[in-house]
């Protein structure tokens, strides 16, 4: 089985001892490195370059917002899990906007962060549970514009859109729409340079915006 290589980035020692101790008992995860500021984290994730950084954003040095956007500009690879104790959607919408893949608080159930970390790796985005339901709803609010960018989408590219932000890989948004993997990833080359959009953080985004999504997704 190959295993996520996961570096922890937290100023508490003990919380990663802990941490460290919950994700290596886990058959398809191993903590491959630590750090203990942003500097370091930076410094770690270009030397190994995890799977996945689970970051805390109160540290010292540069902090952990910092660090999110310089780690995502100089290894764009490697997939950051915000690991938190502010439950504050200013917090989150900066998170998402630096680019991080997912937002947990630090309060969560073990399995919870687990679930997290699996949902990442593929992929995926994750937003704590506890604040889904506000973030969806700001976002329902804000009017939906039937922008020249939406209207340049052909219908296909909008189904490829929908299914990214739903979360397919994309042998399953080939397996959905009976399309070869090449050409899906062809399409989600499209409707990123079209949008102006880069992770699928900003994909999910606008696709609630456009109404593209369910209201309980």
């Amino acid at each position: 089985m190959t295993k996520i290589k996961i570096v922890l980035a937290d100023d508490h020692a003990v919380l990663r001892s802990g941490l460290r101790y919950l994700l290596n008992s886990q058959p398809d995860m191993d903590v491959v490195g630590e750090a203990d500021s942003g500097e370091e984290a930076l410094a770690v994730c270009r030397q190994i370059k995890p799977d996945i950084l689970i970051l805390d954003l109160s540290m010292p040095g540069i902090g952990g917002l910092e660090a999110l956007g310089l780690i995502k500009d100089q290894a764009p690879e490697v997939k950051i899990l915000v690991l938190t104790m502010h439950d504050d959607e200013g917090y989150l919408r900066s998170v998402l906007r630096a680019g991080g893949s997912g937002y947990i608080i630090k309060k969560a159930a073990d399995a919870e962060l687990l679930s997290a970390i699996r949902a990442v790796y593929r992929g995926q985005v994750f937003i704590d549970p506890s604040m889904t339901k506000g973030l969806i709803q700001e976002l329902l609010m804000s009017p939906a514009k039937e922008d020249k960018e939406r209207r340049s989408l052909s219908e296909r590219e909008l189904e490829v859109l929908r299914l990214v932000a739903l979360g397919f890989t994309n042998k399953q948004i080939a397996d959905e729409l009976f399309l070869s993997i090449k050409t899906v990833e062809s399409h989600k080359a499209k409707i990123k340079e079209k949008l102006n959009l880069r992770g699928r953080s900003e994909l999910v985004r606008y696709a609630i915006q456009q109404g593209l999504l369910p209201a309980d997704h």
